[in-house]
């Protein structure tokens, strides 16, 4: 065996969504914030997620986590999450994973029966409650950074649909938010591929003609998943309702979603449906939950915003080691439209231009 590239990785879902997480073999990137070393790797380093998440070697519903140094003295340990078409400020299920692996492979201490990180991700600092049990986290409640409504009830003309209305708000991704009812979908699994190509093309036509710029942060911008919404009821004295989003280049998410989830917490405390405090159960298509509530009011620029907190499970499904012979024809892999619904080439889909 001659690799000429070897690194750890963690194999971790998070309620069905896959989250893996390099450990070791990638010491650190420059940047001054999180957000910076971010962008490094996008811009200098896309190799290494392309390896991790396109086949052979991955596929379309991997996720990829790095583990870096924080800059933040605040925090613990820092990370960078790589989605298949784009590198992310902020994902709830990643995190559960990040702090699932960091304890439970002892990178950091695990304390029973709670054990209280700071973790510093591109979007900021989040903060994670783990509640532990015989040397496994049963559960991470995380603190996100502020959500907030962009748009309530505005339209845009999509291909094929026609006129479909969207909210649009960001909890750490940003989202047009659509009822999936109103659209003949009730969030089942047989009604994945029919979801993920309309959801592709709803979109498509709000980046287009809802521009989004993050009042903090101009390089978060557009418009970059779909929500379909199901309807919100009450389950034994909960608010309760399903939901799947749209990940590019074309799947369901697997799990509740946790910036999805914030996201929809904006719009609904926006929409005066749901109270600070009050807990809302955010289930996927797949049957998974995430439990939520907004912890506080702050505001985001000109917006009114939520501090969102979710919380959920991850489990860890594998360690092992991976690496890259010189001779492989396939260094930084590669895509097909099959799965993929588009072949992506050795470049982002989604640029920051």
């Amino acid at each position: 065996m001659r690799w000429n590239k070897t690194f750890t990785m963690v194999g971790c879902h998070a309620e069905g969504e896959v989250g893996n997480v390099v450990t070791g073999g990638l010491i650190d990137v420059p940047g001054k914030t999180m957000f910076d070393k971010m962008l490094y790797l996008e811009e200098h380093g896309d190799a290494l997620r392309r390896l991790c998440l396109f086949e052979p070697r991955g596929s379309v519903n991997h996720n990829i986590n790095f583990i870096l140094p924080a800059t933040d003295a605040r925090a613990q340990m820092g990370y960078v999450i790589g989605e298949s078409t784009e590198y992310v400020a902020m994902s709830g299920s990643n995190t559960m994973c990040v702090a699932t692996v960091l304890l439970e492979t002892g990178i950091l201490p695990m304390t029973e029966p709670v054990t209280e990180l700071v973790l510093e991700a591109p979007a900021g600092l989040i903060r994670a409650r783990c509640e532990c049990r015989d040397g496994k986290v049963t559960r991470v409640e995380f603190t996100n950074q502020p959500a907030f409504v962009a748009h309530l009830d505005a339209y845009v003309d999509v291909a094929g649909a026609g006129s479909i209305k969207v909210d649009i708000a960001y909890g750490g991704m940003t989202y047009a938010l659509v009822d999936a009812q109103a659209l003949g979908f009730s969030i089942t699994p047989d009604e994945a591929r029919e979801l993920c190509e309309l959801g592709q093309r709803i979109e498509a036509a709000a980046f287009e003609q809802l521009p989004f710029s993050h009042p903090d942060n101009p390089l978060i911008k557009g418009v970059t998943n779909t929500q379909f919404m199901g309807p919100l009821m009450r389950e034994n004295g909960t608010l309760f309702a399903r939901n799947t989003v749209i990940v590019s280049p074309g799947r369901c998410d697997r799990s509740p979603c946790g910036t999805g989830t914030s996201a929809r917490l904006a719009v609904l405390h926006a929409r005066g449906l749901v109270d600070v405090g009050e807990t809302f159960v955010h289930e996927s298509i797949t049957g998974s939950r995430f439990e939520s509530r907004i912890e506080a009011t702050t505001r985001v620029g000109e917006h009114a915003a939520v501090v969102p907190v979710v919380a959920g499970q991850a489990w860890i499904t594998a360690i092992s080691q991976v690496g890259v012979d010189p001779t492989d024809r396939f260094q930084n892999g590669f895509t097909l439209a099959d799965t993929w619904l588009e072949a992506v080439d050795d470049k982002l889909i989604k640029s920051r231009q």
